[in-house]
């Protein structure tokens, strides 16, 4: 139960921060954008079962491979894709962190 709360407070109050810190002046705006992340988890509608408590998603959907985390963070250095990369770098992070709390 504890690990549900942190790995979702990780995918919503991390970009809260970052927008808030980074992004004073359109941080409402900025954590939109970077919440939008979380889409890449429409992947795990390709898995059986579509939601497993006890699997790591990293390296196991699509959008969660490492060849997908290559390009989020090539994704990084552009300024018009910063915020959008972002949003999947953080998504990734936490879901890095979850696969550690198993």
């Amino acid at each position: 139960m504890l690990q549900t709360y942190i790995h979702y407070g990780c995918h919503i109050l991390i970009p809260l921060l970052v927008a808030f810190v980074a992004y004073r002046n359109m941080w409402i705006k900025a954590f939109l954008i970077m919440l939008s992340g979380l889409w890449i988890d429409i992947d795990h509608l390709l898995a059986n079962p579509i939601f497993d408590p006890n699997r790591c998603s990293i390296n196991f959907h699509p959008l969660h491979s490492y060849y997908a985390i290559g390009i989020y963070i090539i994704l990084l250095f552009p300024k018009k894709t910063r915020l959008v990369a972002l949003g999947l770098a953080i998504h990734i992070i936490s879901d890095m962190v979850d696969c550690s709390l198993m």
